[in-house]
């Protein structure tokens, strides 16, 4: 069974690009500190204060393996602080979900 952490942000409209940098930085760490990252997304159009990062995992017993190596990475741990420190982010919600069968990554049939 695969799960899905999907965390959705609440950010400051203003500080976009700090996001988008640290959005970035997960890019090379969680791959490497065990997930499967599936992406982060910037608000585009409506909301201008929600993003999102999805992150897959086999289970929920590799999800706290890869919350272990987080907090031993030591880029892991400049992002987080990086976050503290320029408060972007105003509030953070984790949940997991799993796909429903035959429901996803179906193409359009135009």
């Amino acid at each position: 069974m695969t799960i899905t952490c999907f965390i959705r942000y609440q950010i400051d409209p203003f500080q976009r690009d700090q996001f988008q940098k640290y959005a970035e930085n997960w890019g090379k760490i969680i791959p490497r500190c065990g997930g499967n990252l599936i992406g982060y997304f910037l608000p585009h159009e409506g909301t201008n204060d929600i993003g999102w990062g999805l992150i897959a995992f086999p289970s929920l017993a590799d999800y706290e393996r890869y919350k272990a190596r987080l907090t031993t990475d030591p880029d892991a741990q400049a992002n987080f602080a990086f976050a503290k420190k320029t408060r972007f982010i105003l509030r953070e919600e984790r949940n997991f979900v799993k796909v429903v069968d035959g429901t996803f990554e179906l193409a359009a049939h135009v």
